[in-house]
């Protein structure tokens, strides 16, 4: 980044910094926070619009308007997948599991209890404090996309964005495939009597294949066999709601009498589940931050953001949301998956390509005038070459079809802005 650019997208950064100390202030001081929150979400929300008409890249956006919205429908379909994943790995082995299943040991959990007693108490309660959460991090991510508006980061916001997306929806695939294959007991072993009202008993797969198989005496046995050899006699069966062509979710979720009539109230109460789900969700969210910012902004602010994704790594494992190794593999998963997809969605720089296109096209014309020491005439040739990056931004500023895409993909945007804080609070 040039020196030119460094000092134009510096703002970028400080308002970040502000949006994270503004908003932690709700545990410091409330009535501030109540004071100073409204007035810097209108003032970034008024240079936001003030913006608009004079960007210069709407043509760039279009382009990337239907790879965003199919990244889009693709992270949906993948976090719809990984809420019916969530409700079957709490739900297969039925409440009495979940209620005598011990928590699996931690090395990570030993080491930060053993700080806390070596640690000045200032640098551990620095350690507790809730500076971060899963929406802070969207919202920072929020705050790079919309930044190109200001030239801060390179065009096209809405590449940048499906980039996340879709990188967000292979992570929640890949997560879902994890956590379903081996099912590992909660951190919190009371979550699930809480939070859950599936059947106590395990569901008929689980009868029959997982549990007269736990003594080490049937382990023996069932690898020299290879077969289920107990025969349980009839198995325990479930409560089955008429739910059309949907009915095969029911395996799946396990639902109850009490537990409203249709499959989709179900999955809105899964949340972040009661088993380990290997690996974090939200830890995933905030790797992808960090990694976006230091590709796409880079300095000093980047640095923050990663200080900001090891103190929420180490809050999980403190507060006994996930385990080390949930909070340890996210981290380098997050890493490789947003390296793997940067050939799909990095930024093209379409103006200067058009540019060198123009140069290579009057080459012959330039050397000529160049040859004749005509001063005019290779002024005027250049002049063509940077009127040829100027067309497609004086054609579309005058266009009204450009100017309503660009009033959509604002409204879009901070739609989709409400729905991540109302709808994704618990990752």
């Amino acid at each position: 980044m040039t020196p030119t650019r460094r000092g134009r997208s510096g703002g970028l950064g400080l308002a970040a910094m502000c949006y994270l100390a503004v908003d932690y202030m709700r545990h410091v001081s409330p009535i501030w926070h109540q004071r100073l929150q409204p007035p810097l979400w209108i003032f970034l929300a008024l240079i936001v619009v003030i913006r608009v008409p004079f960007y210069k890249h709407w043509s760039a956006e279009l382009r990337s308007a239907l790879p965003f919205l199919a990244s889009m429908l693709f992270m949906l379909a993948a976090l719809l997948f990984e809420a019916i994943s969530v409700r079957t790995v709490t739900a297969v082995l039925g409440l009495d599991w979940h209620r005598d299943a011990h928590p699996l040991p931690d090395t990570g959990q030993w080491l930060l209890l053993s700080l806390v007693e070596k640690l000045p108490l200032p640098v551990t309660e620095l350690l507790r404090a809730s500076i971060v959460g899963l929406h802070h991090y969207l919202m920072l991510f929020i705050m790079l996309a919309f930044s190109v508006l200001f030239d801060c980061v390179k065009a096209p916001g809405l590449g940048l964005g499906a980039r996340y997306m879709f990188t967000m929806g292979i992570g929640r695939l890949l997560r879902a495939m994890t956590f379903s294959s081996t099912i590992l007991p909660s951190v919190r072993p009371w979550c699930a009597l809480y939070r859950f009202r599936v059947p106590a008993y395990p569901h008929r797969w689980a009868q029959k294949y997982y549990m007269p198989y736990v003594e080490a005496d049937a382990v023996r046995q069932i690898i020299i066999h290879d077969i289920a050899y107990s025969d349980k006699g009839e198995y325990l069966g479930d409560y089955r709601p008429d739910w059309g062509f949907m009915s095969f979710l029911i395996d799946f979720l396990r639902p109850t009498a009490s537990e409203g009539p249709t499959w989709y109230s179900l999955l809105k109460k899964a949340g972040g589940g009661c088993n380990d789900l290997l690996y974090s969700g939200h830890m995933l969210v905030a790797v992808l931050t960090a990694m976006a910012w230091t590709e796409a902004y880079g300095g000093f602010t980047s640095v923050l953001i990663w200080l900001l994704v090891a103190h929420s790594a180490q809050r999980e494992i403190r507060e006994r949301h996930h385990y080390s190794v949930d909070c340890v593999v996210a981290i380098y998963v997050g890493i490789l998956l947003w390296r793997m997809t940067g050939f799909l969605w990095l930024p093209k720089n379409t103006d200067k390509n058009r540019r060198l296109f123009k140069l290579e096209k009057i080459h012959g014309r330039l050397m000529q005038a160049a040859k004749d020491s005509d001063i005019d005439g290779v002024r005027e040739l250049l002049k063509e070459v940077e009127l040829t990056s100027e067309k497609t931004y004086q054609s579309s500023k005058q266009s009204r079809a450009m100017l309503l895409f660009a009033c959509a993909v604002i409204f879009f945007t901070l739609t989709i802005v409400l729905m991540a804080f109302t709808l994704t609070s618990d990752g």
